[in-house]
């Protein structure tokens, strides 16, 4: 762990750096390719009217619900969380906490819909039965992950980014980062930003 400032603030920029784009089948992305696909992808979902579904846990959580609330107001695109405590309480009671995404999903979401899946570990069970489901239906899925490079949800998505960092303060640091650029490319589309 850095031991100053100076050296914390290089440590994250080298991880900002280092972070990968691939798609489904593993091809690479240049980071502009890759934020440039995710910007379209996003415009797409809003001009046919469909919604971009956000999930993760704890910290990824509290940016997924950050998120999806930029992308509704700045953005113009409907998007849909599932962190209401009575949902989530009901399906971990009566089904399972596995399933705490993926059957609100399996009801809600539809093909042309896109799923938001922010995992650091890239292993939690509730995020990738999210993903299996969103695959099944037809949406369009963008993971964001961090830690260990050859964790499962990195390769569940049409658009993957990955950050190489070794701690969950970096890799949470980094997915900031890595959506408000997303936001701010939604907003410079429509002349928003400059």
């Amino acid at each position: 762990m850095s031991d100053t400032w100076k050296s914390y603030v290089d440590d994250l920029a080298a991880v900002l750096h280092r972070a990968e784009f691939t798609a489904r089948d593993g091809t690479p992305l240049t980071s502009d390719a890759g934020y440039g696909k995710w910007r379209d992808l996003t415009l797409r979902v809003r001009d046919q009217r469909h919604t971009v579904y956000m999930i993760g846990n704890g910290a990824s959580a509290s940016m997924a619900s950050h998120f999806a609330a930029d992308l509704a107001k700045n953005g113009r695109v409907h998007t849909q969380t599932f962190f209401d405590l009575a949902l989530i309480t009901a399906i971990s009671n009566d089904i399972s906490y596995e399933q705490v995404f993926a059957e609100p999903l399996r009801r809600r979401g539809e093909g042309g819909d896109m799923l938001v899946a922010i995992s650091s570990s890239g292993k939690s069970p509730n995020i990738l039965a999210a993903a299996a489901v969103a695959a099944d239906l037809g949406m369009t899925i963008v993971t964001l992950t961090g830690k260990d490079g050859s964790n499962p949800l990195r390769s569940r998505g049409d658009l993957n980014l990955y950050v190489p960092a070794p701690t969950y303060g970096q890799t949470e640091t980094a997915h900031a980062a890595a959506l408000h650029r997303w936001m701010d490319l939604v907003q410079m589309a429509d002349g928003e930003l400059t």
